[in-house]
């Protein structure tokens, strides 16, 4: 069996975390938490990262549309307890993961070196890959 490194996370760490990822869309989805906070804002659940013993789970989260992440982290911690029994009941696990709520700021990361690659005149990776493509296999 090939070793994995200290960060890398496991098959199953990656299968369950999907699968809790689902469940807790699904939740926000249907509009079963009943937080006047959450009411009119749409969240995407982007990633979910489980601890190797699938007993801690980092649940990462965006508002759709931007906006501050941080209007729905406080909401989302008080809604944990509920979503973490939602989840028991859709995902059938030995241990049902804690979940801790953090701010998705991959987008705002992704953003930020796009506007730099601008500013320096620089293509974008889209634009260098379809014109690298277009010149090894010609017209």
């Amino acid at each position: 069996m090939a070793k994995r490194g200290a960060r890398t996370p496991s098959q199953r760490q990656l299968r369950v975390g999907e699968q809790v990822r689902h469940a807790i869309a699904s939740v926000i989805e249907r509009g079963e938490l009943r937080d006047p906070d959450l009411d009119c804002i749409s969240i995407t659940v982007t990633e979910v990262r489980l601890s190797p013993d699938l007993r801690n789970a980092a649940i990462f989260v965006v508002p759709l549309g931007g906006g501050d992440a941080a209007d729905i982290l406080p909401p989302l911690r008080r809604a944990a307890p509920f979503l973490r029994r939602r989840v028991s009941e859709m995902v059938h696990l030995k241990y049902v993961p804690e979940l801790k709520f953090e701010a998705d700021l991959s987008f705002d990361y992704a953003d930020r070196i796009q506007r730099t690659l601008d500013q320096l005149g620089l293509p974008d990776a889209a634009a260098m890959g379809g014109s690298e493509k277009d010149e090894e296999h010609g017209p």
